[in-house]
């Protein structure tokens, strides 16, 4: 160990809770370990259920040594990991993530005498994925890695139940983010291919129960949406807060890709278009439309929304944009280029622009 910083953790069964770094393989690693003073059971989606543990965590190792990871396996990289950390392997349970624990997350939500703890780390830029859509292809780990902690003593069926209710609430996290599939970015993320949740029984009162209608459950989706939302901000600065410039390149769209050097129909040519319709995206009417159109996309594309309203807002969009109703109306994008609405929504923007540039020249 080079060097440690604590974690503020204050339950009883914890005996220390510390962010240590390592040298692995002359690599500098971090680890989240969390020591109790009793063995606990421990339900892992990495492990499964385990007995007699005296300590978990979750181990972030750099970019560089991903490789030797996948060499060595998970049992190879547990043992050199638990040497590295001086804890006993049989005796420790470790979830592992590309994402700095520079970053870690300690999120407490309490009602009355209960209190529940996440310890979340989240990097969504190289590996966030849509289940049911994205294929199962191995990619570098980005990983959203959870480690829930309570002031009650959980049964087997809590802990399983919390799983999914945890589940749900970085799903619910990352939908109110719009994160969006590394793979398939007109699609929204549900979360990463390489996700991990680790629960600990803990000591206190009995707990049987962690669904969405019991209090152990309400409270555990609210501290995982809120660490999940944290750590993501740390990890990748994405905020719900960012631009509409960001959203546009975390789906891989440039408008300077898309249209022609010289765009028919418009005095501009491609660099003064693109430049006319950045500057109308700076303006928060338009940007809200744009980001208005990017959620209707979302919806057609489920089968939840009819495109034709989105229509008639476009059309008065670019009349706005232009200062008079702009006919004929020039469709600017090949079919299958970009989704439908969000097509339209950009050719509001080009069409209201090239518009307001003929009145000008008129």
């Amino acid at each position: 160990m080079l060097e440690a910083r604590p974690v503020a953790l204050p339950l009883p069964y914890v005996r220390q809770a510390l962010v240590q770094k390592s040298r692995v393989r002359d690599f500098i690693n971090k680890t989240l370990v969390v020591d109790f003073t009793t063995p606990q059971r421990i339900l892992s989606t990495l492990e499964g259920m385990r007995e007699g543990i005296l300590a978990v965590g979750n181990h972030y190792y750099p970019p560089p040594s991903w490789g030797l990871g996948h060499t060595s396996g998970l049992d190879g990289l547990r043992r050199t990991v638990t040497t590295a950390l001086a804890r006993p392997a049989a005796q420790t349970s470790l979830l592992f993530t590309g994402a700095d624990m520079d970053h870690l997350v300690v999120a407490e939500k309490s009602f009355r005498d209960l209190t529940v703890y996440a310890l979340v780390t989240a990097g969504v830029k190289t590996n966030a994925m849509r289940m049911a859509k994205d294929s199962g292809n191995f990619y570098e780990p980005g990983t959203i890695n959870i480690v829930l902690l309570t002031n009650a003593r959980m049964s087997e069926q809590a802990m399983s139940r919390a799983i999914i209710t945890a589940t749900e609430a970085k799903s619910a996290a990352l939908t109110d983010l719009d994160i969006r599939s590394t793979y398939s970015p007109h699609f929204a993320a549900t979360g990463t291919g390489t996700d991990n949740l680790l629960v600990v029984q803990g000591e206190g009162p009995g707990i049987n129960g962690a669904g969405g209608h019991t209090k152990m459950g309400e409270l555990i989706a609210a501290a995982v949406y809120d660490g999940v939302r944290r750590a993501i901000a740390g990890q990748n600065r994405i905020t719900a807060e960012r631009s509409i410039f960001a959203r546009l390149e975390e789906r891989r769209i440039h408008l300077a890709s898309l249209l022609p050097l010289e765009p028919e129909e418009c005095s501009l040519d491609r660099r003064q278009l693109v430049a006319a319709v950045e500057d109308a995206l700076i303006q928060p009417e338009y940007a809200g439309f744009m980001a208005g159109s990017l959620a209707m996309s979302d919806a057609a594309q489920a089968g939840l929304a009819d495109p034709q309203g989105h229509e008639s807002w476009a059309k008065a969009v670019a009349a706005r944009l232009a200062g008079h109703a702009v006919e004929p109306w020039h469709q600017r994008f090949p079919e299958g280029q970009l989704p439908p609405l969000v097509a339209k929504a950009f050719e509001a923007l080009v069409n209201g622009v090239c518009g307001r540039e003929k009145r000008s020249a008129d």
